[in-house]
C-alpha cells in the first residue's frame, strides 16, 4: 500500500478524517463574504452589497444543498460523505453553523451598518418613526402603485392554506371579527416585483416594502380588528428534478418541471421574525411541513438579499472607484474593421483575463465581426448562462439571417437560467440558427466558440475556449480566463467537440483539448502523478471548488511523493492540507475580493523538467470530470505561459484578499504584511500592457 493510502487509513481512523465536508466548506466560503462585509475599512456601499451577496448564497445553499440532504433523510438513503458524516449529522451541523453566521449577519447589519447608512444620508426608516405628512405621502403611493396588487388570502375551514411561492416575503396577519370576536390568520404576499424600498419624499430615506404594506393593512380588513403582523419568508427546494431519458423533447420536458417546481418545489426553510406567536408558528410548521430545525429566527430585516439594491444609489462617495475594462493592445481599433479580429488572431494567439481585459472588445467582438464578415461560412457557440440582452446571441441571429451556418448549444438545465435560456433557444431557432440542447444525462459547461472562414483556398478554425459564461454583466464582475487561437489542431479539436454535442459521435481522443467525460479526469490525474514521480515536483491549481476524492487522494500521493503543491481554491475545499505524512507539502488559500475569482488555472512541472498550463471550464468535482462536457485546453506560446505563471505567483503573493486553510479544517486570514492586493496588482498591470503597447 502507497504511503498516502496509509496515511489516509491511519487518519481515516481517528479524527480528523482525511477529507472536510463539501457542504460545511461551502459554508466557510460564506462566512469568507460576509468577512468582507464586516470590513471597515471598506466603504459602507461595498459592505452592504457583500452583506446581500452573503444573504444571496445562503438562499441558495438551502434551496439546492440543504433540500438535497433532507431528501436523502426522507428517503432514507443509507449514505454517508467522504468525511464519514451522515445526511442528519451534516443537516445538524448545518443548523448550528448557519444560526452562528445569521447572528454575525443580523448583529452587523442592525449595529453597524443601518447607523453609518443613516449618518451617511442612506436612511433606511421605520413605519413608526414617519412624520404625519410621511405617512401622508405613502398613503397616497399605497393607493396607487401597491393596493392593486395585493392580494390576502383567508386560512380558515372555507380557505385551505395558500401555496407560497419560494423566497417569497409574507406577512402573517392576524385579525378578529369584531361581533363574532373570532380570530383569524391571513398572509399577505409582498409582491417581489415592486422595489424593495419606497423612497420617502425630500430624499429623507427609505421604507421597506412589507412595512409600508404592513402601516396600510386596514384597508385590505375593512371592517376587521388588526390584532398583529409579522414577517416570515419561506424557502423551497429549487433543483430540477428531470429524467432526460424519458423525455421526448426535453425542451417541453425542462419547461414542464419548471411550471411544476413553481408550484410544487417542497418547503426547506422558514425565516420567522422572532416575536412571531407561537401559534402562528406551530400553523406555518404544520402547512409547509416542516420540522422544528427548519424555522430560523431572524432579529431583524428579512431578505438582507434585497440591499442590493441601495448598490445601485448613485452615490460614489460610498463605493470603491469603479474599473473600466481595458483593451489590449493588439485589438486596438480592430472594431473599425471588418476582420480586424481575425488578422490579430492570425499573428499569434491572444490570453485574456476579464475583467480586467474587456470582454467587448475580444470575445465579442469575435462573435461579432463573424456575423457580419463574408468569408465566415460557420459559427458554433456554446451558450450556458449569457444574459437577457445578449449581443452574442444577437450576433448569431444576424449571421444566421445572412445565411451562415450557426450553430448554438444552449444548455436548458443550467441551475438557475432555465427560463432565459428556454426563451433564448426559441429566438434562436426563429431566425433560422440551428439549436441543441446536448447530450442526454449530460450538461454542457464547456465554454467554447468556433468560427470557420474561408481564407485564400483554404478552410480555417478560429476558436475561443474560455473559464467564463459568455454573459457580458458577469464579465465585468468575474475574474476568468480565455485563449483566442487559430492553432489547426485546436481548430479541428473544437470542430469533433461540436460533432458530439450536435450528432451521432464516440469521439474519445483529441489532439490537443482535455474533454469531459471522457479524458479530462484521466489527464489530471496523470499529470498530477507525474509530478509524485519526478524529482522537485511542483503543482499549482487555481479553481472554484476542489471536492473530487480521487483527485484528493493523487494530491496526497504527489505530497507524499516530495512535490510542492499550491492550492488557490475560491470556494469549497474537501482536501486537508498540511497533515504529516499525508498533506504536509501541500498550501490551500482563497481569494476573496470585488472580483468573484472564477478561472480555472493548471500549472505542472519545472523549469528544469518543462512547465505545462491549461484553462477551462472544468472545476475538480465529480460532476464537472464525470457528469459534464467540459474543455480544458493547454496554452504553449511562451509569452502566454509567462503571464499565467506571474498570473499565480502574484495571487500566491497576495496578503489582502487572501484566507488560509489550516490542517484543523479552519479558515484565517492571511495577516497583511506586504500590501499585496492581487486584483488591484492586476488591474494596474492591465492598464500599464494597454497605455504602453505590450500584451
Amino acid at each position: 500500500m502507497a504511503r498516502a493510502q496509509l496515511a489516509l487509513q491511519t487518519i481515516g481512523d481517528r479524527e480528523p478524517p482525511p477529507y472536510l465536508n463539501r457542504e460545511l466548506s461551502r459554508l466557510d466560503f460564506d462566512e469568507r463574504v460576509l468577512a468582507i462585509a464586516e470590513d471597515r475599512r471598506l466603504p459602507l456601499l461595498e459592505r452592504v452589497h457583500f452583506l446581500a451577496i452573503f444573504s444571496n448564497n445562503v438562499d441558495d445553499f438551502f434551496q439546492i444543498r440543504v433540500a438535497g440532504l433532507q431528501e436523502q433523510v426522507l428517503a432514507a438513503v443509507p449514505t454517508t460523505a467522504p468525511d464519514g458524516m451522515s445526511p442528519a449529522d451534516q443537516l445538524r451541523a448545518i443548523r448550528r453553523r448557519v444560526e452562528g453566521l445569521i447572528d454575525r449577519q443580523m448583529r452587523l447589519f442592525n449595529q453597524e451598518l443601518l447607523p453609518g447608512l443613516d449618518a451617511a444620508g442612506v436612511r433606511i426608516r421605520d413605519a413608526d418613526s414617519l412624520t404625519k405628512d410621511q405617512r401622508k405621502h405613502l398613503a397616497a403611493e399605497f393607493r396607487r402603485h401597491i393596493f392593486p396588487v395585493l392580494t390576502p388570502l383567508a386560512v380558515d375551514p372555507a380557505h385551505p392554506f395558500p401555496y407560497i411561492p419560494r423566497l417569497s416575503l409574507n406577512l402573517a396577519v392576524i385579525v378578529r371579527d369584531p361581533l363574532r370576536r373570532v380570530e383569524r390568520f391571513a398572509r399577505v404576499k409582498v409582491p417581489p416585483l415592486l422595489p424593495r424600498f419606497t423612497e420617502l419624499p425630500d430624499g429623507a430615506g427609505f421604507l421597506p416594502l412589507e412595512q409600508l404594506i404592513a402601516f396600510n393593512l386596514q384597508s385590505l380588513f375593512p371592517g376587521m380588528e388588526l390584532v398583529d403582523h409579522h414577517a416570515f419568508r419561506i424557502t423551497r427546494d429549487a433543483d430540477l428534478d428531470l429524467v432526460e431519458s424519458e423525455a421526448e423533447d426535453l425542451l417541453s420536458a425542462v419547461q414542464t418541471e419548471l411550471r411544476r417546481r413553481r408550484r410544487q418545489g417542497r418547503a426547506v426553510r422558514v425565516e420567522v421574525d422572532p416575536a412571531l406567536p407561537e401559534a402562528i408558528r406551530d400553523l406555518l410548521v404544520r402547512e409547509l411541513e416542516l420540522g422544528w430545525q427548519d424555522v430560523y429566527e431572524v432579529p431583524g430585516l428579512l431578505d438582507l438579499g434585497g440591499l442590493g439594491a441601495l448598490y445601485e444609489l448613485d452615490r460614489p462617495d460610498l463605493k470603491s472607484s469603479p474599473w473600466t475594462p481595458v483593451t489590449q493592445a493588439r485589438l486596438r481599433g480592430t472594431h473599425a474593421e471588418p476582420a480586424g479580429i481575425f488578422s490579430v488572431i492570425r499573428g499569434g494567439e491572444l490570453l485574456v483575463q476579464h475583467p480586467y481585459d474587456s470582454f467587448t472588445t475580444s470575445v465579442e467582438a469575435l462573435i461579432d465581426q463573424a456575423s457580419r464578415d463574408p468569408k465566415v461560412l460557420a459559427i458554433k457557440q456554446t451558450l450556458y448562462r449569457t444574459s437577457a440582452a445578449s449581443p452574442i446571441a444577437k450576433a448569431l441571429v444576424h449571421a444566421a439571417e445572412l445565411g451562415k451556418q450557426v450553430v448554438a448549444l444552449v444548455e436548458l438545465k443550467a441551475r438557475g437560467d432555465e427560463q432565459a435560456n428556454i426563451e433564448w433557444a426559441q429566438a434562436l431557432e426563429e431566425a433560422g440558427v440551428h439549436v441543441v440542447y446536448g447530450l442526454v444525462g449530460l450538461k454542457t459547461h464547456a465554454k467554447v466558440s468556433l468560427v470557420v472562414r474561408q481564407e485564400g483556398s483554404g478552410i480555417r478554425h478560429y476558436v475561443h475556449i474560455g473559464t467564463g459564461n459568455y454573459n457580458p454583466t458577469t464579465a465585468n464582475v468575474y475574474e476568468d480566463l480565455g485563449l483566442l487561437s487559430r492553432d489547426p489542431e485546436l481548430g479541428h479539436d473544437v470542430s469533433e467537440l461540436f460533432n458530439l454535442l450536435t450528432g451521432y459521435s464516440r469521439q474519445r481522443k483529441y489532439r490537443r483539448l482535455l474533454v469531459a467525460p471522457t479524458t479530462l479526469r484521466s489527464s489530471i490525474l496523470e499529470l498530477i502523478d507525474r509530478e509524485g514521480r519526478g524529482p522537485k515536483g511542483r503543482i499549482v491549481i487555481k479553481v472554484n471548488n476542489l471536492v473530487d476524492p480521487e483527485i484528493i487522494e493523487a494530491l496526497y500521493r504527489a505530497s507524499a511523493g516530495g512535490a510542492e503543491i499550491d492550492l488557490i481554491v475560491r470556494g469549497i475545499c474537501c482536501l486537508r492540507p498540511g497533515v504529516p505524512g499525508l498533506s504536509e507539502t501541500i498550501r490551500v488559500r482563497s481569494l476573496v475580493g470585488h472580483f468573484l475569482e472564477h478561472s480555472r488555472l493548471f500549472r505542472f512541472g519545472n523549469e528544469k523538467r518543462g512547465v505545462n498550463f491549461y484553462l477551462g471550464s472544468a472545476d475538480l468535482m465529480e460532476r464537472n470530470l464525470d457528469r459534464r462536457v467540459e474543455a480544458v485546453v493547454p496554452v504553449f506560446e511562451a509569452g502566454l505561459c509567462a503571464r499565467l505563471e506571474e498570473m499565480l505567483e502574484i495571487s500566491l503573493e497576495d496578503d489582502v484578499l487572501a484566507w488560509e486553510l489550516g490542517a484543523d479544517g479552519g479558515w484565517t486570514k492571511v495577516p497583511t504584511k506586504a500590501g499585496v492586493n492581487s486584483q488591484q496588482i492586476l488591474m494596474e498591470q492591465a492598464r500599464e500592457r494597454a497605455a504602453g503597447g505590450v500584451d
